[in-house]
């Protein structure tokens, strides 16, 4: 329990930074343990944090592909002339895909549809980390690259959590989206396929993380001029 009240304190300290200023009551100074439990800081101040963090989770995720296509990927072969031969792990998701469909989901839906995307990815970045430390001249960038961008969605996932409960007061949300099948090794393939698999996460969840970006802007759009957004 006190790991677990420890690791929420980190998450907090990293994203939202509302411990620091001790003598502002916006910075939820009595709460240590949860982001989930922060009833002060305004809902536009954590929906902010939320987007910048969320742009740096995008930012990070295109120098990870672009890092690994440099070091592993023949230029024949990179994701723009195959990307039919495979399926993203999100494909059956209930997201929208369209600016139509985006512009008829409400917010409860479009913040549902973040989570979603959050959550699925969890696992199958931890199984990249696992993967990427087998490989031979794995540079430390790319290594720590993929680790940074595991840990900042585990914060991103609790700060959504947080942001849903403030503006829907949804007790009984269901956050458990991460059922995805995530690939196994329990088969050795030939080295190259192995690769494309690892190329082609990575890829995808390059455009999932802009669709959590792209996401979270138009909430926030929503917020200020309902009307107007694209």
């Amino acid at each position: 329990m006190h790991m677990r009240v420890l690791q929420w304190g980190v998450w907090a300290l990293l994203l939202w930074p509302c411990l620091v200023v001790i003598s502002n009551p916006e910075d939820c100074k009595e709460d240590h343990g949860s982001l989930t439990r922060c009833p002060s800081i305004s809902q536009e101040k954590l929906l902010d944090r939320i987007i910048h963090h969320a742009e740096l989770i995008y930012r990070v995720s295109e120098e990870l592909c672009s890092l690994f296509e440099e070091m592993f990927i023949p230029f024949p072969l990179r994701i723009q002339s195959n990307l039919a031969a495979y399926a993203c792990i999100t494909k059956t998701l209930p997201i929208p895909s369209s600016k139509s469909e985006l512009q008829q989901i409400s917010d409860k839906w479009l913040l549902h549809s973040v989570l979603m995307l959050v959550q699925s990815w969890i696992e199958p970045l931890v199984y990249l980390q696992m993967t990427l430390d087998h490989y031979d001249h794995a540079p430390d960038t790319l290594l720590n690259k993929t680790k940074w961008v595991s840990e900042k969605l585990v914060s991103l996932e609790q700060g959504v959590v947080a942001l849903i409960k403030k503006m829907l007061d949804d007790g009984t949300l269901a956050t458990a989206y991460n059922d995805q099948s995530v690939p196994q090794n329990d088969v050795q393939p030939e080295v190259l396929e192995s690769v494309m698999k690892d190329y082609v996460l990575i890829s995808c969840f390059k455009k999932d993380a802009h669709k959590m970006e792209t996401f979270l802007k138009l909430l926030k759009c929503r917020q200020t001029d309902r009307y107007n957004c694209a």
